[in-house]
C-alpha cells in the first residue's frame, strides 16, 4: 500500500469511527440542538443548551492548540478561505436552516440519530434534505445561490482581515500579533462558555451531559487532527501537498448537510470512478451506526414512520430549507455551530447567529399558533 493510500485510508475509517463516537454519545445524551433551543422557549430549561456550549468551548480550545503548535493549518478551512465575507449568504442560509430544522422536528444530525433508532419518517427527511442540498450545491438553487446571495459580500483584500477570522480582527484593532491575539480569543470564548455552563448547579450534577459535550467537543478536534494532520501529505502524481479523502479536497471536521449530498450522489452514481468515499460520507455513516448500537442496546430502537399527510408536508418543506440552508450557510449546527466556530471565523457566529434566530423565531410561531388552535 502506497503512503498516499495509507493516509486515505486512515482518513476514512478514523472518519468513521469519529461518527460512530458521535452518532453513540449523541443518542445516549439526547444531544439536540434544536431540542436545546425547544427547551429554552417552550421551558426555560438550559440542559442540553449547556451541553452544547461545553462542546463549543472544547472544540474552539481543542482546535486553537492545534493551530498554535503547528498540527494544522485551520486557514485552509472553507470557513475561513474566502476572499470576501458572503454575510448574506451565511445569515440567510443560517435563518433558513434554523426554520426547516424546527419544521422537521430535528437538524441533520438529529435526524440521522433518529435514523439509527429506527426513524422512516427520518430517512425521508434526510433524503429531500439530500437532495435539496446536492441542488444547491450543483443544481437549480445552486444557481440561485451564487447569482443572488453569494456576490452579497464584504470584499477582503488588501485589508487586514483578509484572513476572517475574530483573531485578526482583535490583531487589526489593537496592533497584537497574529497568534496571539488568536490564543486571547479563544481564551475569552472558553472561559465565559465555561462560567455561563458550570454556573448551573443542576448542570453540574448531571455526569452525562457534562461527559457528553466534553466528549463531542473533543471529537470535532478529532476531525480536525485526522483530516489536517493524519490526512495531509504529497500527492504522488502532482508532488503537491494535498488533504486525502475529503470532499473540499482541504482540512474538514464534523459536519452532516454537505455529506448527505455526496453520500447521495456516490449511492446513484456508484460505477463512476471519479466518485469516492470519503471523511464526510464515511462520519455520516458512523453516526447512524452509533445511533442505531446505542438505541439496540437500550431498548430505544422502534421503527416510525409520519403521523398524518400534514406531518409529511411540514418534514419535507423542513428538509429541503435545511438542504438549501446548511449549503448555502456552509454548514449546519454541528458543522458551523461547532466545527466552523472552533476556528474562530466571523462567518460561522453569523450564520449561527442566522440559525438561532430562524429556529426561535420558528418555535415562537408554532406556539402562538398552538395557543390559537
Amino acid at each position: 500500500m502506497s503512503a498516499a493510500t495509507g493516509m486515505a485510508t486512515t482518513v476514512l475509517w478514523g472518519g468513521f469511527a469519529i461518527g460512530l463516537a458521535f452518532g453513540a454519545i449523541a443518542q445516549r445524551s439526547n444531544f439536540c440542538t434544536m431540542g436545546a433551543m425547544s427547551d429554552i422557549v417552550n421551558m426555560g430549561h438550559w440542559g442540553r443548551a449547556r451541553m452544547f456550549l461545553l462542546a463549543m468551548a472544547v472544540a474552539i480550545a481543542g482546535a486553537t492548540a492545534l493551530q498554535h503548535f503547528g498540527q494544522v493549518n485551520l486557514a485552509h478551512a472553507i470557513y475561513r478561505r474566502s476572499a470576501g465575507l458572503p454575510w448574506l449568504s451565511l445569515l440567510l442560509g443560517g435563518t433558513l436552516f434554523g426554520v426547516g430544522m424546527t419544521l422537521a422536528g430535528g437538524c441533520a444530525n438529529k435526524n440521522l440519530l433518529r435514523v439509527g433508532g429506527g426513524s422512516l419518517r427520518s430517512l425521508v427527511v434526510l433524503v429531500f434534505m439530500a437532495i435539496s442540498a446536492y441542488m444547491t450545491l450543483k443544481g437549480l438553487f445552486g444557481q440561485w445561490r451564487s447569482a443572488w446571495l453569494d456576490p452579497v459580500s464584504i470584499r477582503l483584500e488588501n485589508t487586514p482581515l483578509q484572513d476572517p477570522t475574530l483573531g485578526q480582527a482583535l490583531a487589526a484593532a489593537t496592533g497584537l500579533g497574529a497568534n496571539s491575539a488568536m490564543l486571547a480569543v479563544a481564551a475569552v470564548l472558553v472561559l465565559a462558555l465555561l462560567v455561563f455552563v458550570f454556573k448551573d448547579a443542576r448542570f453540574r450534577g448531571n455526569a452525562l451531559q457534562v461527559a457528553s459535550g466534553l466528549a463531542l467537543g473533543a471529537l470535532v478536534v478529532a476531525g480536525w487532527y485526522l483530516s489536517g494532520h493524519l490526512g495531509y501529505g504529497e500527492n504522488p502524481e502532482t508532488l503537491e501537498q494535498v488533504y486525502f479523502a475529503t470532499n473540499t479536497r482541504t482540512i474538514e471536521s464534523l459536519s452532516y448537510v454537505a455529506p448527505t449530498a455526496f453520500s447521495l450522489e456516490l449511492l446513484m452514481l456508484w460505477t463512476d470512478k471519479a466518485l469516492h468515499p470519503s471523511f464526510g460520507i464515511m462520519s455520516l455513516v458512523g453516526i447512524v451506526v452509533g445511533a442505531w448500537g446505542v438505541a439496540r442496546l437500550t431498548g430505544g430502537f422502534r421503527w416510525e414512520g409520519f403521523a398524518s399527510t400534514e406531518d409529511l408536508k411540514t418534514q419535507i418543506l423542513g428538509a429541503v430549507l435545511m438542504g438549501f440552508g446548511g449549503v448555502t450557510a456552509l454548514g449546519c449546527t454541528i458543522g458551523q455551530g461547532l466545527t466552523g466556530v472552533s476556528t474562530l471565523a466571523i462567518g460561522s457566529f453569523i450564520a449561527l447567529a442566522g440559525l438561532v434566530l430562524g429556529c426561535v423565531a420558528t418555535l415562537k410561531y408554532l406556539l402562538w399558533k398552538a395557543e390559537r388552535g
